[in-house]
């Protein structure tokens, strides 16, 4: 992309700041995950921060330090790089949830895998969480696999869409007129 996809502007907001409007819709509390030298951030200031606590391990250090500061509780983990996200599709996923399982994630449309960064991570996958990463591991889409999450069908195909290119970014906003 050559540049931060979570400060990209759809909406009229950033990407960051559409992403949370969307969770405070389904969650009490809404945070975001940041590397430590995006603490001091100022776009990132808009939400409380939860830090990684270890590094380059990517997506998966996200959900483990979240899960480290308030163990007990389940996590719904969300990209900031879904500009068709919604309100419909996150109540879809909490109503969906399993609490018996390690996870529920929604089946991704294009290959049929988890989609483990639109998913709500169950209190009891942290320590797998954990065993998994001290393995040398850290793909959290090859974790949802290994440990059987719930999958589901989106309710909107395109609500996982995300973002990675210039010319996909374009392709959103004229969309989004």
């Amino acid at each position: 992309m050559g540049r931060d996809k979570a400060l990209l502007k759809y909406h009229g907001k950033s990407q960051i700041e559409w992403t949370a409007e969307r969770a405070r819709a389904v969650c009490k509390q809404v945070y975001l995950s940041v590397r430590p030298d995006q603490v001091g951030d100022p776009a990132r200031k808009v939400l409380p921060q939860i830090v990684d606590r270890i590094a380059d391990k990517g997506p998966i250090a996200g959900i483990m330090a979240a899960q480290a500061q308030a163990p007990d509780v389940a996590w719904l983990i969300l990209a900031c790089d879904l500009p068709y996200i919604d309100e419909n599709t996150l109540s879809h996923l909490v109503a969906s949830r399993d609490p018996s399982r390690v996870a529920t994630a929604y089946r991704s449309t294009h290959d049929g895998l988890p989609e483990p960064l639109c998913a709500i991570f169950e209190p009891r996958s942290r320590a797998l969480i954990e065993e998994y990463v001290a393995g040398g591991k850290d793909c959290p889409r090859k974790f949802l696999i290994r440990n059987e999450a719930l999958l589901i069908d989106q309710p909107n195909p395109r609500s996982r869409d995300n973002v990675n290119t210039t010319a996909e970014y374009q392709a959103v906003v004229r969309g989004l007129r």
